[in-house]
This record gives C-alpha cells, sequence and structure tokens, in this order.
C-alpha cells in the first residue's frame, strides 16, 4: 500500500511573495521562508506548500510561468530553493509546489517562438484558430471578463487564453506538451519536493466544437467553466499518475474550483488513479447571512454543502479542509467577527473545520487570525483582476467608485496577500524595505509574537486541533454525521469509529443561543470535553440538557464506550 502520510497531515500554505521578505526589497523570499520554519514546525504541521516561485513577469504574481525550471529574482536561487528543501526535511516538513500546467507565461521561450512563425515546432503548444468574419474564432470570455481569445498580427490567429492575455493556454492534444510536463514534474522530483498542488486541474481539455459561451449563460453555473468541463481531463491525469505520480509517490491535490463532490470522486477515488484530493469553493460560495441576523453566513446552507462533501468523499476519496487560500478572503472577515469576537470566531471555524475527515490546510496568518485590510483606493490593489474589474465597473459602465471599492474589499484576492504579521514593530516584521502591497492595520493587535506569548491564542488554539487529529484516530477514520441540521447559527456533527464518538458543537453567531445535544448519538458513552474556546465544564453530563452556547463557541467532546459496555 502507498505511504498515504497525507491522511493524517496538516499542510501549511505559504504565499512566498507576502511571507516573510530577507533582503530588504519589500517582497517576500525564499530566505525569509527559510528563516521562519522553526515557527512553522512549532504550529505542529507536517508539510509546506509554496505559491509558485518559478520565473515569470508576475503579471498574476507566479501563476504565469516563463521557465519552470528557474525561480524568480524575486525569491532568490536555484541554490536558495535547494536550501529551503533540505532544511524543511532537516525539519520532519516535507514541500509541495504549486505546479501551473494549464497555461504559460506569454514570455515563455515556447510561445516566444510559437509567434514567429505557423511553421514554428513549439506552435501546437498552444490553440491557435483563425478568425471569424465578426472577429474572434468564438464568444468565449476569460475569468477577466474579457475575450479569451487574443489576435497575433503577424500571423493573422488568435491564441487561446482562458485567464489573462498573458497566460497562455496549452495544448494537451500535442503530446510533446505533455512530455514537457512530466519532465517538469521530475525535475522537481529530484529535488526533493514530497507533493505537487495542481493548478487548474480540470482546465486542461478543451471543447474543440467551440460551443457558443451564451448556450450557457443562462444556467447557474459559470459559463467560463462549463466550457472547459469535460470528461477529457481525466484520461492526462490519471497518464500523469501512472508516469509520474504513483512511480515516485508524490501527494497531489488538484484545483478544480467549480467541482461537485460527485465529479472530485471521479479525480480521488483511488481505483481511478488519478489524483489524492480536491480543492473545490463550493463551501466558500454560500450566501450571507440575513441582513437582520447577527450570523454572517447562511449556516444551514453551510452544512448541508459540507456533509455532503464529507458523505460523498467518505468511503472513497479524499476531502480537502480549508477556510483560505491565496485568492480567497480572510475566514474571519467572511464568516467571523473582526471585533472583540474576533478570536473566539477564529478559533470556532478552525475547530468546526480541523475535526471534519480529509487533509487541513492552513493559509499563513489564518493560525493567528488575520483577517482582510482595508484598502481606501484602486491604487493600494495589486491583483490584475481586481484592477481589471475596478476598470471595466467604474470606467466602462460608470458605476460609482465607492461601490466598486467596497465590493472589492469584501472580496479581492489582495484581502488574502497583505504581508505576515510577525510582530507590532514597522511593517509588522515583515520587511525593512516598503512592502509590495500594504500591511493590514491591525497588526498592533494582531501578529505572530502577541499569539506566541499569549497561551489562550488563536495559534496555541490551532496546535491544541492539530495534536486532536494526530492522537485521535477517530478524526482521520471517523464516519461523519450532521446534528441539528436546521439550526440557524449552530453547526454541530459526529466523528464516529472504533467505540469513540467525537461531537463538535459551534456557534457562527454575536449573540448567545440555546442548543440541545441530539443524545441518540451518544447514547450509552461516557465522554468529557477536550477543548473550547471559552471555560467550559469538563464533565460532558451537561450536555443532558439544554445550554447556552456564548458569541462563536465551540466544543469538542470524546465519548468512549466504557469497560461495562464492552
Amino acid at each position: 500500500m502507498a505511504n498515504e502520510w497525507w491522511k493524517t497531515a496538516v499542510i501549511y500554505h505559504i504565499y512566498p511573495r507576502s511571507f516573510q521578505d530577507s533582503n530588504g526589497d519589500g517582497i517576500g523570499d525564499l530566505q525569509g521562508i527559510i528563516s521562519k520554519l522553526d515557527y512553522v514546525k512549532k504550529l505542529g504541521v507536517d508539510a509546506i506548500w509554496l505559491s509558485p516561485v518559478y520565473k515569470s513577469p508576475n503579471v498574476d504574481y507566479g501563476y504565469d510561468v516563463s521557465d519552470h525550471r528557474a525561480i524568480s529574482e524575486d525569491y532568490g536561487t536555484m541554490t536558495d530553493m535547494e536550501e529551503l528543501i533540505f532544511e524543511a526535511n532537516q525539519r520532519g516538513l516535507k514541500v509541495i509546489l504549486d505546479i501551473v500546467y494549464n497555461h504559460t507565461s506569454d514570455q515563455h521561450r515556447w510561445f516566444l517562438d510559437a509567434k514567429k512563425s505557423k511553421t514554428s515546432r513549439f506552435r501546437d503548444f498552444y490553440h491557435w484558430r483563425p478568425g471569424t468574419p465578426d472577429g474572434p474564432p468564438s464568444d468565449w470570455m476569460s475569468t477577466y471578463n474579457t475575450s479569451a481569445w487574443e489576435f497575433d498580427e503577424k500571423t493573422g490567429e488568435y491564441y487561446l487564453h482562458m485567464n489573462s492575455r498573458r497566460q497562455v493556454d496549452l495544448n494537451w492534444e500535442n503530446p510533446n506538451v505533455i512530455h514537457e510536463v512530466k519532465e517538469m514534474m521530475i525535475f522537481w522530483i529530484r529535488k526533493g519536493v514530497s507533493g505537487f498542488r495542481i493548478d487548474q486541474l480540470g482546465h486542461i481539455n478543451k471543447k474543440k466544437s467551440l460551443p457558443s459561451y451564451e448556450q450557457y449563460a443562462d444556467k447557474e453555473a459559470d459559463p467560463h467553466f462549463e466550457i472547459i468541463k469535460d470528461e477529457g481531463a481525466h484520461p492526462y491525469v490519471h497518464h500523469l499518475n501512472e508516469a509520474v505520480f504513483s512511480k515516485y509517490s508524490m501527494m497531489t491535490v488538484g484545483e478544480s474550483g467549480s467541482a461537485t463532490p460527485e465529479e472530485a470522486l471521479l479525480y480521488t477515488d483511488p481505483a481511478r488513479r488519478e489524483v489524492n484530493m480536491v480543492f473545490s469553493f463550493d463551501h466558500l460560495q454560500i450566501e450571507e447571512g440575513d441582513s437582520e441576523s447577527d450570523v454572517k453566513v447562511n449556516v444551514v446552507q453551510l452544512k448541508k454543502v459540507m456533509e455532503k462533501w464529507q458523505k460523498t468523499l467518505e468511503e472513497k476519496g479524499w476531502n480537502t479542509l480549508f477556510w483560505c487560500n491565496h485568492d480567497e478572503p480572510r475566514i474571519v472577515t467572511r464568516f467571523g467577527d473582526e471585533g472583540e469576537h474576533c478570536a473566539a470566531s477564529a478559533k470556532m471555524l478552525a475547530a468546526t473545520l480541523h475535526m471534519m475527515k480529509g487533509t487541513p490546510y492552513i493559509y499563513q496568518g489564518e493560525e493567528i487570525g488575520m483577517t482582510n485590510a482595508d484598502f481606501e483606493g484602486i491604487e493600494e490593489f495589486r491583483d490584475s483582476k481586481s484592477i481589471t474589474e475596478f476598470h471595466q465597473r467604474h470606467y466602462e459602465q460608470n458605476e460609482e467608485k465607492e461601490s466598486v471599492l467596497a465590493d472589492l474589499n469584501k472580496r479581492s484576492r489582495d484581502q488574502a496577500r497583505t504581508p505576515m504579521q510577525w510582530d507590532d514593530g514597522k511593517n509588522a516584521g515583515f520587511t525593512e524595505g516598503e512592502p509590495w502591497i500594504k500591511v493590514n492595520n491591525n497588526y498592533l493587535s494582531v501578529n505572530v509574537q502577541q499569539n506566541l506569548d499569549d497561551p489562550e491564542s488563536v495559534f496555541w488554539f490551532y496546535h491544541k486541533l492539530i495534536h486532536i487529529r494526530k492522537t485521535e484516530p477517530v478524526v482521520t477514520e471517523g464516519t461523519f454525521d450532521l446534528m441539528a441540521p436546521d439550526h440557524p447559527s449552530v453547526f454541530a456533527y459526529t466523528r464516529t469509529g472504533g467505540g469513540e464518538v467525537l461531537l463538535v458543537i459551534s456557534h457562527f453567531g454575536k449573540k448567545p443561543v440555546s442548543f440541545a445535544v441530539d443524545r441518540e448519538q451518544i447514547s450509552g458513552l461516557s465522554g468529557h470535553l477536550l477543548l473550547s474556546n471559552y471555560t467550559v465544564e469538563d464533565d460532558a453530563s451537561a450536555l443532558e440538557k439544554p445550554f447556552e452556547l456564548r458569541p462563536y463557541e465551540t466544543r469538542i467532546y470524546l465519548f468512549k464506550e466504557t469497560e461495562k459496555e464492552r
């Protein structure tokens, strides 16, 4: 049986540009990460996942790769990368790299050559089409809400880009593309990495018939994802598994943002030999709570979505557990409280997620309760998507500037990318220079040093959660059952296995609420409190009658069979 270390692991996600700067240029780098490995190890995680550090023009901050086998000068050198892998391994930390295989930068040598002539040997590395009388080959739209086709004057054809026009989609029907991707992966495996996070996992197979974007516009799903969603991606991923992933015992997680649980199962069922798990953003598309309520998110809907993922992948496949990443706003701002209950809500959200079945991912700063920043003008944003949207809505559609900025402040990718808050010193300890993006103003009260000094901090709560995951097999192996599915603010569930029941109770509201446990799910078992973000009696007998949950309170109980019952 393959080494499935990732099933009991917790993975720490680092966005290198914003983690730690070592040379004062205002940009995080590899030496900065090396200097903080002891901190990461202290948290208790098993691996670090690095967002792209490859050579890149940084139109999309690393997701536009111009050389997959070179390190961006912003981050350091290949020697720095080799040192990082070595130092991480010395501390028992595995290294996972981001793989961008759907597209390359328009500055990649393949594309630069492909543009020279229709007879270039790299021409078929990309999707080229002649235009139509109306212009582009089809009405496909990119994620930037612009045409997915860009005209090349020299050769008189259009090339496909489902993202920015500077990110050119690769043609996976060309065997040479597949060969190059495999060789690139093996290059990094030989450097000592232990796994890959694959960007845009299912986007590589494009529909050759170029169906109209409009035919999907009336459906609930985003047309952009519908026109590229295709069973055809699976043979390619399976081939990579056979040739690389399984052969070298690589952990693999694929990003498939619009995937349903059923689609994720196709990728993660071990019998199909594709990837170990996928990232879907299903649970982050939940509606906001009622404007009259003290609860920010529709908890009933959230429970329904999370339950479906837990149940669908319970017997086959594997789940990813995450609230945040480099593209998503901070979860404390979205689902919790930025005010007096900031720490309590951060702990509650952590407990709710980390006790489920799957592999948890902690995004840098999540473990100290970092929140969204306040960007006062478009000049403070760095995300190309946000800047493009601002210009489209404000300058082209005449929407009020304040309205557009308010929207971007809620959901811009830049909210995940403000610098890591290390201490209350200059620039939150991130850099001695001018930060590439603004530091969140709350760094004076929310920072690593403050968390490490306080035994009741968010950091140490995460540390305890990780310890529970590693010492209680029911967290890794137990079945999932939802409790009180229709309760508007309480997310409660059990994990059952090996004669044990783990009970998690989390309140998503600012106001106290009464809650009663369904005793049938813990009938005949004796239990005790494992962890809470408030002072709570250790004795689980208090659960025998309705009790009050305080703002953002969470409790984790463990019940076991008594000797008599055995």
